[in-house]
């Protein structure tokens, strides 16, 4: 197979509006060093993580929800500074078109995927990863290279590349916070965001391990949340009765905050991976310490986490809600769309598609 030189995709060019994405033509085809493999894109969800860096989000000096940030920052990515030019991009569906050296345990053909977050733990930080398409080139072009430790082949899964490709980031995320809070089967869980990608994964993996779910959710999203799992809606800004909940999975944070943590059982757990609504929040400590409650942030995901998550994949246990589809040469409008929150679910980036596709 002869790979061509140059690529389409791209670039994150600073932090900004959609101005800052260069949709460019003479990329070069990235190769694979050691230990990669040269992954063909065959498509790259959109993902709130993906704006938040655009835009700056991470940054310590942005206090507000993620539609709020109207000031410039120069280390608004995951880990703090990035390098500009970036290709984005943390969901990926791909096939392997080029091996580097000891890379064999994959063949020319095999459809992969991975996580976004990919861990290198260390002694010093055993929670220490490297976020696909932020400390190095992701999914947002026609080929990436990943390294091929943290690749998982999805070759015999009944789910279309357009499906899994929009799964790594939500469904490993919410595979990550359920593992976290140690949801068990017969418990009661409020999700928060539920119609989203995230949200909605939780739901249904929620429901896969057999927990009663209690989703939050706008009303005319509310019979999709419960399609895939939920048994009773919440809408938004409702909060359930003060311990009324073994454990809450809350992906929006923001002044409603301190009900969710008040809805909690003695014992109860809470897990966060988003803060959508604002990451400053407010909360009695007396409730906290008095109910024995636990608190977890929940963004490093281990190998075995993934793991389970690529098990699923591949018995088909698990389908995303894919709501649209669009030219990655549209990335700025898809964003747009995504940002909007109209659509349920996910939306999905396909790098082979030509504009007017």
């Amino acid at each position: 197979m002869t790979l061509p030189t140059t690529m389409s995709g791209v670039y994150l060019t600073g932090h900004g509006g959609p101005e800052v994405l260069e949709w460019r033509e003479d990329i070069p085809v990235p190769q694979p060093d050691a230990g990669e493999v040269l992954v063909k894109v065959l498509a790259a969800g959109v993902n709130n993580t993906d704006i938040n860096t655009r835009i700056g989000w991470y940054a310590k000096e942005v206090t507000g929800a993620t539609d709020s940030v109207d000031e410039e920052v120069e280390s608004g990515g995951w880990g703090g500074a990035l390098q500009f030019p970036r290709i984005q991009g943390g969901d990926l569906c791909g096939e392997v078109v080029a091996l580097g050296a000891d890379a064999s345990a994959f063949s020319i053909g095999q459809r992969v995927t991975c996580p976004i977050n990919q861990p290198h733990p260390t002694d010093e930080n055993p929670f220490g990863f490297q976020a696909l398409g932020s400390e190095y080139d992701g999914a947002f072009a026609q080929y990436c290279c990943v390294a091929a430790d943290q690749l998982y082949d999805v070759s015999s899964s009944p789910l279309s590349d357009i499906e899994i490709g929009a799964m790594p980031c939500a469904f490993g995320t919410a595979m990550g916070l359920l593992e976290r809070a140690g949801l068990k089967e017969g418990e009661t869980v409020l999700i928060t965001g539920a119609s989203g990608g995230v949200g909605m994964a939780a739901v249904q993996l929620a429901a896969l391990r057999g927990a009663h779910v209690l989703a939050q959710t706008s009303p005319s999203k509310a019979e999709m949340v419960r399609e895939a799992g939920a048994i009773d809606i919440l809408g938004r800004g409702d909060t359930p009765g003060e311990q009324s909940v073994q454990v809450v999975i809350d992906l929006v944070g923001g002044p409603d905050w301190g009900k969710l943590i008040d809805a909690l059982r003695p014992g109860g757990r809470y897990a966060t991976s988003g803060a959508i609504a604002g990451p400053i929040v407010e909360a009695d400590l007396r409730t906290i310490y008095l109910n024995d409650l636990t608190i977890f942030g929940s963004t490093y995901q281990s190998r075995e986490v993934f793991g389970k998550l690529v098990d699923l994949i591949n018995k088909g246990a698990l389908r995303p809600l894919v709501s649209k589809t669009y030219p990655l040469q549209q990335i700025a409008d898809a964003q747009e769309e995504f940002a909007a929150k109209r659509l349920p679910g996910k939306l999905v980036l396909l790098p082979w598609d030509t504009k007017d596709a």
